[in-house]
């Protein structure tokens, strides 16, 4: 296969229409580690929200069973993108998310926030990181595929376009982010997990790594030191090597899935997508 052979597949697919195919082959073909990684990335800039961080430091599953979240997190948000929204897998892992977001009194802004990185952060990976950018067919078809993600989760007031989840998360960022002890820990207990990946003697560095890519407002919200320049130039720099090298092999074939990935060690005998997550009881929890 070409190099080029899914921009070019997805360029001649209907962003409006295909936008499920279109998704798939940028996230589990194309760029499947650029997009887990620049999603984790997203999911990790949310908890410098006080509203967003106190209520999942209040969960305690950063503390005691950070792994499984990670873990259930990645595999409740794949179905969709590899089945489609009317796969029963995917009915089901949309109804397991709702569950666990109807047990608190989460505002809608917030669950926007959190959609609007999901479409934002990777499309700025991959223009900083990626071996090519989106095209601008892509970009439409991400946007549409969250905006039928947040539909499918009730949202209200979803952004229309991919231009307006960005100016909708770069305003809220900057009104919301701040330094808070629970955002901390947090961000803290997801930094630990991350370090498990790798080999023990590499982890100082992963760590500086992990910095290097935080922007100043995210260091500041959590209180993070800066990195040296050093350190900040070797690791982008290195990022942006790849990517060029990406570009001297050619297409993939089959799908790269989350569940194939060596981080997700909860399940190795298998998991039923009803039993992934947590099981908060009463009714839903003020906060």
């Amino acid at each position: 296969m070409k190099r080029d052979h899914w921009r070019r597949e997805n360029d001649r697919l209907d962003a409006a229409v295909d936008y499920v195919e279109i998704y798939r082959n940028v996230a589990y073909r194309e760029f499947p580690w650029d997009v887990v990684q620049s999603l984790s990335f997203a999911l990790f800039r949310t908890y410098a929200v006080p509203g967003i961080g106190g209520l999942l430091d209040e969960t305690r599953q950063f503390e005691v069973n950070a792994q499984k979240r990670y873990d259930d997190t990645a595999l409740l948000l794949e179905p969709p993108g590899v089945h489609g929204f009317e796969h029963p897998e995917a009915r089901a892992a949309i109804r397991r998310i709702n569950q666990m977001h109807h047990s608190y009194d989460i505002p809608n802004h917030e669950m926007i926030y959190v959609l609007a990185t999901f479409v934002v952060v990777p499309k700025r990976w991959l223009d900083d990181y990626g071996k090519r950018p989106l095209t601008a067919n892509e970009v439409v078809a991400s946007a549409n595929y969250y905006r039928e993600l947040g539909r499918h989760m009730g949202l209200k007031e979803i952004p229309e376009t991919y231009q307006a989840f960005a100016d909708f998360m770069d305003a809220y960022e900057a009104e919301h982010f701040a330094f808070t002890a629970p955002s901390r820990r947090v961000a803290d207990g997801t930094l630990a997990l991350m370090l498990t990946f790798y080999p023990r003697p590499v982890r100082r560095l992963v760590e500086i790594f992990s910095r290097s890519l935080m922007d100043e407002p995210l260091l500041d919200a959590f209180g993070y030191r800066r990195p040296p320049a050093a350190a900040v130039a070797l690791s982008r720099g290195g990022l942006k090597v790849r990517g060029r090298l990406l570009r001297l092999f050619p297409a993939r074939r089959g799908l790269k899935r989350i569940v194939d990935q060596p981080q997700i060690r909860s399940y190795p005998n298998g998991y039923r997508i009803e039993e992934l997550g947590t099981f908060p009881r009463g009714c839903p929890a003020s906060r």
